[in-house]
C-alpha cells in the first residue's frame, strides 16, 4: 500500500499530472471517473494567491468527489510562499505540493518552478518553511536538474526528504530540455533504489502507453506512475492501464458513445463551472484530442469550435455517434504539450 502520510492510494497509484490550462476541475472529475488515483490542481502562482487575483484563487476550487486531491503551487520568494500556505489550507486540499519542475521561461525567470533547481539550498529552505507552517502534508514535483551538468535529484530528494516532504514527483527531464527528446527515468530509479529514501516517489515524463505504466512499476520498482498528455482528451488511459496491470492484457478502447458521453460530460462541467460561454469556449481545446484518429473528423471538429450553444454542440456530437459508431480510430501518439 502506497501512502502519502495517512492517504492511501493502493498498490500503485496513477497520478494526474498538474496541468496548465487543463487540470481544471471538469477534467479532472473525467480522469477520475476512470480510474485516476491521485489529482493535482493547475499550478497556482504564489503571487497570484497573495494578491488574491481571480485567475489564481479559482484554480483553489476542488470537489469531493475529487479526492484525495493536491493543491500545486510555485512562487520564487520564500515569505511569499509560505504566506500562501493558509491561503491553500483553506480551500482543504488533502496535501500541498510545491511545483519546482516547471520549466517555461515566464516561471523560471522569477526564480520559481525549476530555476530553483540552481539553488539547492534555497529550495531546502523553502520547502523546510513550507512544512513548518503546513498542518497538511507537503509534496514536491521537480526535475532531473537545471541542465546535462547539474542532475541533482538524488541529493535534492534526500535532502527534501530529510526535511519532511510525504512524496516526490519527478519528471525525467531537466530545465533546458524544456519537453524536447527524451524522459530519462534512470535517475528517478536511482532515487528509489537509495536506501536512505523512505517516501513515495513518483515517476512523470513519457508515460504514455500501458506498457510503460507497467515498466515503471515491475522492472523499475517506483511507488506509482504522474500521467500528464496520455490523459489529455483520453482519461480512459487510467482504466486501461489498471487492467493491463492486473491482467497483461488491453482493455478495449472506448467507444464513439462512449466518447461522446465523456466529452459531454466534460463541457456540461465546465459549463457549471466557468459559466456557460467560457465554459463553452475553454472546451474548445479538447475536441481534437477526444477524436484523434478519426478519418474526416476535421469537418465536424471545425463546426464544434465556432458553436457557442450546448445544443449545437450537442447536435454535432450526435452526427458524430451516427457516423462513426462501430468504428475504432487509428492509434495516434499522445498530444503534445508544454506547461506540464
Amino acid at each position: 500500500m502506497v501512502r502519502i502520510d495517512k492517504i492511501e492510494l493502493g498498490e500503485f497509484p496513477l497520478l494526474l499530472a498538474p496541468m496548465e490550462d487543463v487540470s481544471d476541475p471538469p477534467f479532472r472529475m473525467v480522469c477520475k471517473q476512470n480510474g485516476a488515483d491521485l489529482m493535482y490542481t493547475e499550478f497556482i502562482s504564489s503571487e497570484g494567491l497573495i494578491r488574491h487575483a481571480q485567475k489564481s484563487v479559482m484554480k483553489l476550487d476542488i470537489y469531493d468527489e475529487e479526492r484525495p486531491i493536491g493543491i500545486q503551487f510555485f512562487g520564487g520568494e520564500i515569505d511569499t510562499m509560505v504566506g500562501c500556505v493558509e491561503i491553500i489550507e483553506e480551500a482543504k486540499p488533502d496535501l500541498i505540493d510545491i511545483n519546482y519542475g516547471c520549466p517555461v521561461k515566464k516561471v523560471a525567470c522569477r526564480g520559481a518552478g525549476a530555476a530553483i533547481l540552481q539553488d539547492v539550498p534555497k529550495m531546502v529552505r523553502m520547502t523546510s518553511e513550507i512544512i513548518k507552517r503546513a498542518t497538511l502534508p507537503v509534496t514536491v514535483k521537480t526535475r532531473l536538474g537545471w541542465d546535462d551538468n547539474t542532475k541533482n535529484v538524488v541529493e535534492v530528494a534526500e535532502r527534501l526528504q530529510d526535511i519532511g516532504i510525504a512524496a516526490i514527483s519527478i519528471h525525467g527531464r531537466t530545465r533546458a530540455q524544456l519537453y524536447k527528446g527524451n524522459a530519462d527515468w534512470t535517475l528517478i530509479e536511482k532515487v528509489k533504489n537509495n536506501q536512505r529514501m523512505k517516501i513515495p516517489v513518483f515517476c512523470n515524463g513519457d508515460i504514455d502507453t500501458v506498457e510503460k505504466v507497467r515498466f515503471v512499476k515491475n522492472s523499475m520498482g517506483l511507488d506509482g506512475a504522474m500521467i500528464g498528455r496520455a490523459a489529455i482528451g483520453y482519461p480512459w488511459f487510467f482504466r486501461e492501464a489498471k487492467h493491463f496491470l492486473a491482467t497483461g492484457e488491453m482493455l478495449a478502447p472506448p467507444t464513439v458513445s462512449e466518447r461522446v458521453d465523456v466529452c459531454r460530460t466534460h463541457l456540461t462541467q465546465s459549463m457549471k463551472w466557468k459559466g456557460d460561454m467560457l465554459g463553452i469556449l475553454e472546451m474548445r481545446r479538447h475536441y481534437t484530442n477526444y477524436f484523434k484518429g478519426f478519418p474526416y473528423i476535421k469537418n465536424y471538429r471545425d463546426r464544434l469550435v465556432v458553436l457557442t450553444t450546448y445544443e449545437e454542440i450537442n447536435q454535432v456530437l450526435e452526427e458524430i455517434i451516427v457516423k462513426y459508431e462501430g468504428t475504432q480510430p487509428e492509434r495516434v501518439l499522445a498530444p503534445a504539450y508544454t506547461a506540464e
